[in-house]
């Protein structure tokens, strides 16, 4: 593994983001951050990116916020939060904005700003051993990186105000039967699994699955007139491209579609 705290590689359509800080179970600090959103950002300028996935190098996929520089900071520690969470709050809108996929790929702690990161993408694929916390109570503050935002949406708010506000983790067995996760394997077959679901969204017609991440995570702050609009337009404008008309051509040959 490289000497980046980021390390990331591309092929077949598929961006893959390491957190490469194992001595500190990849806990996010704000040159972490910043070097995140900038991979982001370039991301979402490279159209041969069809889905993101990303995983933490070492013994956990991420294990919070690194909290060193705000004990350092003492009365100075509002200053220290913020020079944090501006980046990490520009990761968390980058992922909703990418019309790509992000995958998570989830092993041992993910913990505060971790499962922050997780719950924001739009698959999460864990090992047996991946254990979600909130943690932020235990240092005296709420959550953010959209902490309340995703668990409101995927367990409602009298589950979601419990589990924040105890802060009792989770394995990745209860996580999925909360809907909050999607998929839990064994810890050797992680890889082969997150990677085989990135492949095979890799392989489909983007612009359909871009307009439908849209058309999903839109729809809890939606009237039904709205989002019956903004699906007639996602589907209007679909039925004009290439994929669709080999979907078509697909379906009557009785084949699979091979889309561009």
């Amino acid at each position: 593994m490289s000497d980046e705290i980021l390390v990331v590689s591309q092929a077949g359509g598929v961006a893959e983001i390491t957190f490469n800080r194992p001595a500190q179970l990849n806990a996010i600090d704000h040159h972490l951050a910043e070097r995140l959103a900038s991979a982001l950002a370039a991301i979402a300028d490279d159209a041969a990116v069809r889905v993101v996935l990303l995983k933490g190098a070492g013994r956990a996929f991420m294990a919070g916020g690194d909290l060193s520089a705000f004990r350092a900071a003492g009365e100075r520690a509002p200053q220290a939060v913020e020079q944090l969470i501006a980046p990490f709050h520009q990761v968390i809108r980058s992922i909703r904005a990418l019309r790509a996929m992000v995958i998570a790929q989830v092993h041992g702690a993910a913990a505060g700003g971790g499962l922050a990161l997780a719950l924001a993408c739009d698959f999460v694929v864990a090992s047996e051993d991946a254990v979600f916390t909130p943690a932020y109570l235990r240092i005296g503050t709420n959550p953010d990186g959209g902490t309340t935002w995703s668990t409101v949406r995927l367990l409602g708010e009298r589950r979601a105000l419990e589990w924040l506000m105890l802060g009792e983790p989770l394995s990745a067995a209860e996580a999925a039967r909360l809907g909050l996760i999607n998929r839990v394997v064994a810890r050797e077959a992680l890889e082969q699994e997150a990677r085989a679901l990135a492949a095979r969204l890799a392989a489909g017609p983007f612009e359909a699955q871009a307009s439908l991440k849209s058309l999903i995570w839109r729809a809890g702050s939606s009237t039904l007139d709205e989002q019956m609009a903004a699906e007639a337009a996602g589907f209007l404008a679909l039925s004009a491209g290439a994929d669709f008309r080999e979907g078509l051509a697909a379906f009557f040959e009785r084949r699979e579609p091979r889309f561009g």
